[in-house]
């Protein structure tokens, strides 16, 4: 299984605290990256967005269900949403595309070609074994939002 620099890790970090604040008005806090089983529990809510190109694998952005609600009522200008419905899990599938296009265009120019896939919207107990990579999770926390960041990521 291939191991990868966090030289790699930092550009979805910049991203993904950068699309929060700038979407949802919030500061995000990034936590200790450790490496993980990619297992989620029954109450979460998980984007799943594979990465091709010179950055090849897959990033996961999980949350509690009432975070990822929270933060679909913030991008539909607080709009109450209590349940995760086309409206919002479009919602949140669009916030897993912001993220990861920021992090292809900070990795461009790095001079490193990334490219994504549309994303998936997963629900409730997953898990997803990778032989490719190791899964880095990296939580990133505010008063308002919990969500991990998991990305498991070869680099050619």
């Amino acid at each position: 299984m291939a191991e990868f620099s966090v030289e790699y890790i930092n550009p979805f970090l910049m991203a993904a605290t950068s699309v929060i604040k700038d979407i949802c008005q919030v500061d995000m806090k990034i936590g200790r990256p450790y490496v993980k089983t990619t297992e989620f529990a029954s109450d979460s809510v998980i984007i799943m967005i594979g990465v091709t190109g010179e950055v090849r694998g897959q990033v996961l952005m999980s949350f509690p269900e009432a975070h990822a609600l929270h933060v679909a009522s913030k991008m539909m200008m607080g709009m109450p949403v209590t349940a995760l419905d086309d409206m919002s899990a479009s919602a949140i599938n669009e916030l897993g595309n912001m993220m990861m296009g920021n992090a292809a265009t900070i990795l461009s120019t790095k001079g490193i070609a990334m490219d994504i896939t549309p994303p998936t919207l997963c629900r409730g107990n997953v898990y997803l074994k990778q032989s490719y990579s190791q899964n880095i999770c990296v939580p990133l926390t505010s008063d308002e939002i919990h969500m991990e960041l998991d990305i498991a990521i070869n680099v050619n």
